[in-house]
């Protein structure tokens, strides 16, 4: 049994007794779990880290155990199941092509993943809130590269996925925002008029759906963790790794790589970017990309697919956020340090769109990003009119 428990939560120490359970029927000998730590976790889950005190020669020093609490929605795909299906996808990868920890074992009955310990790992989240600049923005840079080698490797493989979550008991799979993103396309417009009194033009509603090609099966579509905030990348030795698929998917890879125009959209840790950040991450990016898909090497090409999915990303984030400042303009998520304002997140994402759309050719959506912005800051003139930098960059701002 776990040694050494102290007064650990006993959905940590649960956790961990059953991953030595499932070690010991794994690998035929008796497993013994030490020093037992906490990291977190979510309301649906727990996730800790453990030495083996007993430790077959084939299992590694440490390891860190996820373990989902409860028991799974019936009527919504089971976040556990998308997990391991995720960790399998990347446990298949090479060594070098791999985003992600390695999965050890599973147990569906348990809900329990065992994975590979990358380590006591600082997330990117540490290095945007920190205090060293060039720390932020070489792991920013790494982050993109990091993605597009994960793009690069998951291309193609999305019947591997399906056949991975059908084994697990999953019928159907899709990106998990895309329903919000169609309802959002649909009833935004509405949404804009009775909270902000803007009237969106037909012009740009109709350049608004043109977006929604993004969420079919397009040609260029890989994996995606879904849930990319900065919190969920770790900082390693062999560079930004992801965790956390609960809600991972296969989706057009623009939807991910708009990620570095408008950053992390609707995650807590919103913040802007200094000035040529983005492009020198769109370049890491493109380099890891484009020997999979050589036409989107093509700056027109990559360009308007981008354009379309800033544009999806500020729609569905707007629908997220705008109901939530009926009451007051609150910041997104819970810690004002560590997150903005939603007026200011809201009003910096159109206003950044109506440039963008200006010169991508969508007049009606430049109309209409400024007017939005305006609204917002009529609303909330005490708010901050534009977006602050990630902490770690205000210092060089």
């Amino acid at each position: 049994m776990v040694r050494d428990l102290g007064s650990f939560p006993r959905p940590v120490l649960a956790a961990l007794a059953a991953a030595e359970r499932l070690l010991t029927r794994r690998s035929g000998a008796g497993v013994v779990l030490a020093d037992p730590e906490d990291l977190g976790g979510s309301e649906r889950s727990v996730v800790a880290r453990a030495r083996l005190a007993r430790n077959p020669f084939s299992l590694p020093r440490t390891i860190v155990v996820k373990h989902y609490l409860g028991e799974p929605d019936p009527d919504r795909p089971d976040p556990f199941h998308y997990e391991v299906a995720s960790c399998q996808l990347f446990t298949a990868l090479p060594a070098d092509s791999r985003p992600s920890p390695v999965l050890i074992a599973h147990d569906p009955q348990a809900r329990l993943l065992v994975l590979e310990d990358l380590g006591r790992s600082s997330t990117l989240a540490d290095k945007l809130f920190g205090p060293d600049p060039a720390a932020a923005r070489s792991n920013m840079l790494s982050w993109a590269r990091a993605l597009g080698r994960m793009q690069a490797a998951t291309a193609g493989r999305e019947g591997d996925f399906g056949a991975l979550l059908r084994r697990l008991g999953e019928r159907a799979w899709r990106d998990p925002v895309a329903e919000d993103a169609r309802i959002a396309l649909a009833k935004g417009p509405a949404l804009l008029a009775s909270e902000l009194g803007v009237d969106a033009s037909s012009a740009a509603i109709l350049e608004a759906h043109e977006t929604a090609r993004l969420l079919g099966g397009t040609r260029y579509r890989a994996f995606s963790p879904s849930d990319t905030c900065p919190d969920n990348n770790l900082v390693t030795s062999r560079g930004v790794r992801f965790v956390d698929f609960e809600w991972g998917c296969f989706r057009d890879v623009a939807l991910d790589a708009a990620y570095f125009r408008v950053p992390f959209p609707g995650c807590e840790a919103s913040f802007a970017l200094p000035a040529g950040l983005a492009d020198t991450m769109l370049e890491a990016w493109r380099n890891e990309i484009a020997t999979v898909w050589p036409d989107l090497d093509e700056p027109a090409v990559l360009e308007r697919r981008l354009l379309h999915a800033q544009l999806l990303w500020v729609w569905l984030t707007t629908w997220w956020l705008l109901p939530r400042i009926r009451e007051r303009d609150r910041p997104i998520g819970p810690d004002a340090t560590r997150s903005p304002r939603i007026s200011s997140a809201l009003g910096h994402y159109w206003r950044q769109m109506a440039r963008e759309a200006e010169s991508g050719g969508l007049p009606g959506t430049a109309e209409l990003g400024d007017a939005v912005a305006d609204a917002l800051a009529k609303r909330f003139p005490d708010a901050p009119g534009t977006l602050p930098l990630y902490p770690a960059f205000r210092s060089v701002a």
